[in-house]
């Protein structure tokens, strides 16, 4: 076991290693992933035999639920609301009639099986959230026309579509859907799908709300469950688990639950693990030496979907909104496969009624579009004019945060304080601060200028982060019980010209002043000059 979690950390390290080199050299970050993967594989330097696609198989769906969900708990509404329609044609509609342009190319012009062929276009005909995340946030790519918010939301939707394609053709060629079947399989993916995650989000922010986990952290495994189970319910009556756990994440991601700002970087992390984990693993799956094989059909196949298929799919449904000719050759051309067509391609190559190498085909294209589309998606976006340098693409991200800097300070009013009993347009607030919100009892006010403070209100000001808080060194004091400071007055202490800015008293935070009265037990925390 010790071997595996050396060769595991080892791995995850060079993952790490090349993620820094990948974007210093301009190259997409999964393809290294991949890259790397092959190295360790059976023809690579290392050659560890792997061949187990039902384990892969496991593993990368696991991987993938984490993926969708993240997808959808990123996702900004507010402002990719705007295109959501046209995001979803693009991955429904869309999804079907590219699975269908490549179907009918693979079948007449190279000969494939029919059902083949389709199962080959269900595979591809999703776009890659993890590509293209990967590729706008590092890219830090502000595109015009709210591209950015279409693709994202494209991407992170059109997988479920793509799967439950795969999953019917799949039956088909088994023989194990008949025309009822057929229509019930059809009606079981959609109504479970939604149906479970709508009630699975509701009933998760519902719980979220009244819910105060006892322990840090407990939130963030909460959320990891919701996730989970939004991909399980669904998929054991017949549903589609992915569309089921993208629901969630997109409700999720925009309600108004306790510490979503701390789940973000969470999920961002625990999605980053998966990609490294599920691109190694494809990596690791592949023989290098079966491309050459595979790979003239499979290079047809790329250039057909990137060339004609994918532009034809997107002017076909963005022309009728007048969008920009330049804004649909941009998504055109962002249209990546990545992770969930080479997952889907491994549940192909595990059905014994397929012909042909579905699984290099499909890890041929997928390797074409990260490094030829995915690389060039910069330069493109820029010889288009479709750079918006005023746009920062992080807002498309429900996890963005630092547009403005803000820092909140909480206190409770006593009968002493000089603001009891005072209109908040009777108070002199220090400079570029501002009161956001006010707690009296269980009532949670937002104030205006004739609120009145009362004694007990518990009040939240607002100020402006600093860039940074530079010469401020910090150390504890800790007042012992036999202490000659014990029971006096905060100003009788000898600091040495030191400041106490806060005394941590138990579980207690105190903001002092020259009579607070220190008791044993206090540790002091002292700026020192």
């Amino acid at each position: 076991m010790a071997t595996y979690l050396l060769l595991g950390a080892i791995v995850m390290f060079a993952c790490v290693s090349l993620n820094k080199v990948s974007t210093r050299l301009g190259i997409p970050t999964l393809l290294a992933f991949i890259l790397l993967g092959m190295l360790f594989g059976s023809d690579g330097v290392f050659k560890i035999p792997f061949d187990n696609y039902g384990f892969a198989e496991q593993i990368c769906s696991f991987a993938l639920i984490f993926i969708m969900f993240y997808g959808g708990f990123g996702t900004n509404w507010k402002v990719a609301k705007p295109v959501a329609f046209r995001a979803a044609l693009l991955s429904g509609p869309g999804v079907i009639m590219t699975a269908g342009l490549v179907g009918f190319f693979c079948h007449y012009a190279l000969g494939i099986p029919f059902l083949e062929s389709m199962l080959i276009g269900a595979v591809i005909s999703s776009t890659d959230a993890a590509s293209v995340f990967s590729i706008l946030r590092s890219k830090k790519l502000g595109l015009k026309y709210n591209t950015a918010s279409l693709l994202e939301v494209e991407s992170g939707s059109n997988d479920p579509f793509a799967y439950m394609m795969t999953a019917i053709i799949l039956s088909i060629m088994g023989g194990t859907a008949g025309g009822g079947k057929l229509v019930y399989l059809v009606f079981a993916q959609i109504a479970y799908g939604v149906g479970f995650g709508a009630v699975i989000a509701f009933a998760s922010v519902y719980l979220m709300k009244r819910i105060r986990f006892t322990a840090s952290g407990f939130d963030a495994v909460f959320v990891t469950a919701v996730a989970v189970l939004a991909y399980a319910a669904p998929t054991i009556v017949g549903g589609n688990g992915y569309l089921s756990t993208y629901i969630v994440g997109i409700i999720l991601g925009n309600a108004n639950i306790r510490n979503k700002k701390n789940l973000f970087p969470y999920f961002d992390g625990i999605t980053g693990i998966m990609q490294m984990l599920i691109f190694f693993l494809l990596g690791l799956l592949s023989f290098p030496s079966k491309l050459p094989e595979v790979a003239l059909p499979a290079l047809f196949i790329a250039l057909f979907l990137t060339f004609i298929a994918r532009p034809v799919t997107v002017f076909a449904l963005l022309t009728p909104f007048r969008c920009k000719s330049q804004q649909i050759l941009t998504v055109s051309w962002a249209g990546l496969r990545g992770a969930a067509s080479i997952v889907f391609a491994i549940m192909a190559t595990m059905d014994e009624s397929t012909e042909n190498d579905i699984f290099h085909i499909v890890f041929f294209i997928v390797l074409f579009s990260i490094l030829f589309q995915g690389s060039l998606i910069p330069f493109v976006s820029k010889k288009l004019s479709m750079i918006d340098k005023g746009a920062d693409v992080m807002k498309t991200f429900s996890d963005y945060t630092e547009e403005v800097p803000v820092q909140f300070i909480q206190f409770t009013m006593d009968d002493s304080h000089g603001w009891c009993n005072k209109s908040l347009m009777e108070i002199t607030l220090p400079p570029a601060t501002l009161i956001v919100m006010i707690r009296r009892g269980e009532k949670r006010m937002i104030p205006n200028g004739s609120t009145v403070l009362q004694s007990g209100d518990t009040v939240v000001l607002s100020a402006r982060s600093p860039e940074k808080a530079e010469d401020v060194f910090l150390f504890e004091k800790h007042i012992r019980p036999m202490d000659d400071l014990v029971g006096k007055p905060l100003f009788e202490m000898d600091s040495g010209g030191a400041l106490v800015i806060l005394i941590k008293r138990d579980k207690q935070v105190i903001i002092p002043n020259g009579n607070t009265v220190l008791m044993a037990g206090d540790v002091l925390v002292l700026n020192r000059p």
